[in-house]
């Protein structure tokens, strides 16, 4: 057994010898021996061969495998020094960097936070000295991870878990990557996508999108292509499977944000069309506080603007107008308003999705509302449109009334943000009414969904947006006009109020994502029970996992 005393004297023998200590092997031999005595000798230990190893490459696989064992020593004093001394070993020696990256990530399962904040800058230190090589160790781990076969399942999704948040977190810190590295993490990333859980997708998608390679269209389209194949679009699509569901919309989000006029999102808006809308009404929340039939069509109207060329788009087409006729009923009869006074419940924020999808993909395929053979069709959505632009209208006047002479603070109340989103809402809804009731229709104006964050709105933008009323002056409506075949303006007659927007408080049900019918909100994005990983040893047949 080595004794601290004779470390000591080891390690004065290598440091004069300075760039000669190879030569002394047998002092470093010493060091390792050391490694398997108390705690103090334990520590030199650690030190001493962090301090010399470059020397002594004939035994350097052993040294490392000594250092791997304190890392993972029974005492935390132990284990904490080793993984600061393996910095100045990796300084010396950066090709064995990718080495220690690996072993420093299975330290990412101790419960100690203490430990685990220096283990964690110990890593990030790693990335300064050879970043390459410390993605190769983490990636490597994270991989090796999937295919475990022990019963530490739990441990290791810990790990995983922590890993792809501090490969998130890190590397945003450090900037601009060079192309290397970023290629690096693009070919690691497809392969943990081919099995990793909702979270472990939302992770590596996040930290997708913040390489500077995502700025190119090929990176883009590729980022694109591999969400596709995580949303499983070549499978039947169970309504009545949360997790389904779910996986669904988490795979559209993370591929929203890289759609444009130059990457399409025509997979995703052909699969909606062809398999959930049909069943949307049998759609399946994954937790109860979501709307998720609401849910659906506002990704949905979210994602049509960059579809592309659509296939079969006059079809598809008749498929998002079924779906928007059944929330834009038509108006009561003289007859029936004689027997009830109860109106069509009209859904202004289902609406507002589907109007906003059809405009994007009607404009593609004018004959679907103007060929001959469409001209019922067509009198019959004029009538449903004036209906539901009337609502709308009466709407937006209450809603005028009472932002009226606001200003400043007074505009960021949690009440008048839900008035000012809801009026976003229905002028969408009026704007694209009144484009659609041109004769031909038209497809010009263009808007920004209810929901979608907007700038803040400024006082005097308040005052011109709720002008000031005298007392008992009444407010003009404009009425949506159309033209006839005569090329004249025609205006529907207003004798009488068909719709009464709901009475009361009605901020209560003007929320950011509201449905006015339903009283229903857009709530969180849900969870859900997503399945496990697919790996062997585990159980569950992987989420996102690939079907090759």
């Amino acid at each position: 057994m080595t004794t601290v005393e004779e470390l000591y004297k080891a390690f004065e023998v290598l440091a004069d010898a300075k760039e000669k200590a190879g030569e002394h092997e047998s002092e470093f031999l010493k060091f390792l021996a050391a490694g398997k005595g108390n705690v103090g000798e334990k520590r030199l230990a650690s030190q001493f061969i962090c301090r010399f190893f470059k020397y002594f490459t004939r035994i350097q696989d052993d040294a490392i495998n000594l250092l791997f064992e304190l890392c993972e020593d029974p005492d935390p004093s132990i284990r904490k020094q080793s993984v600061k001394d393996i910095l100045t070993l990796c300084r010396a020696s950066p090709d064995k960097v990718s080495r220690f990256a690996d072993a420093l990530a299975m330290l990412f399962g101790t419960e100690d936070s203490h430990e685990l904040s220096g283990v964690q800058s110990s890593m990030f230190s790693l990335f300064s000295i050879n970043l390459k090589g410390a993605l190769e160790g983490i990636f490597g781990r994270l991989l090796q991870i999937s295919e475990e076969e022990d019963n530490s399942e739990e441990l290791m999704g810990v790990i995983r878990e922590r890993l792809l948040r501090f490969l998130v977190v890190k590397l945003k810190q450090m900037g601009d990557l060079e192309k290397e590295c970023e290629d690096l993490i693009m070919e690691q990333c497809k392969k943990l996508l081919e099995d990793v859980t909702k979270d472990e997708f939302i992770a590596v998608m996040e930290l997708l999108r913040s390489l500077k390679t995502m700025t190119t269209v090929q990176s883009r389209q590729q980022l694109v292509e591999m969400v596709v194949d995580q949303a499983a679009l070549d499978e039947p699509f169970e309504a009545s499977d949360p997790d389904c569901v779910d996986r669904l919309l988490h795979c559209i989000r993370s591929a929203s944000p890289m759609f444009s006029k130059n990457v399409h999102s025509r997979p995703f808006v052909q699969y909606i069309c062809d398999h959930v809308l049909p069943v949307l009404k049998d759609v399946v929340s994954p937790d109860e506080e979501t709307n998720i039939q609401l849910e659906v069509l506002k990704t949905f109207a979210e994602i049509s603007e960059f579809a592309g060329d659509v296939d079969k788009l006059d079809k598809r087409l008749n498929t998002i107008f079924s779906a928007l006729l059944e929330f834009m009923p038509l108006p009561p009869s003289d007859e029936k308003e004689e027997s009830t006074t109860e109106e069509p419940k009209l859904n202004f924020s289902q609406v507002e999705c589907l109007i906003f999808a059809f405009h994007q993909l009607a404009r593609k395929s004018p004959g679907f509302l103007t060929d001959e053979v469409n001209g019922e069709r067509l009198k019959d959505f004029r009538v449903r449109l004036q209906y539901i632009a009337r609502g709308s209208q009466i709407c937006i006047k209450r809603l005028k009334e009472a932002l009226q002479g606001t200003t400043g603070d007074a505009l960021k109340t949690e009440e008048n943000k839900k008035r000012i989103v809801a009026l976003k809402l229905f002028t969408n809804i009026t704007m694209l009414v009144k484009d659609l009731m041109h004769n031909p229709p038209s497809y010009k104006v263009a808007l920004t969904l209810s929901w979608r964050p907007s700038r803040e709105i400024k006082p005097a933008e308040s005052n011109e947006t709720a002008k000031t009323l005298s007392p008992g002056q009444k407010r003009t409506i404009t009425p949506i006009t159309y033209d006839d075949a005569n090329g004249k303006k025609s205006t529907p007659k207003q004798a009488r109020t068909l719709y009464q927007p709901p009475g009361g408080k009605f901020s209560d049900k003007a929320g950011t994502f509201t449905n006015f019918s339903r009283g229903g909100n857009r709530g969180g994005r849900g969870r859900g029970n997503f399945r496990a990983r697919g790996r062997r040893g585990m159980s569950g047949s992987g989420f996102y996992q690939n079907k090759l």
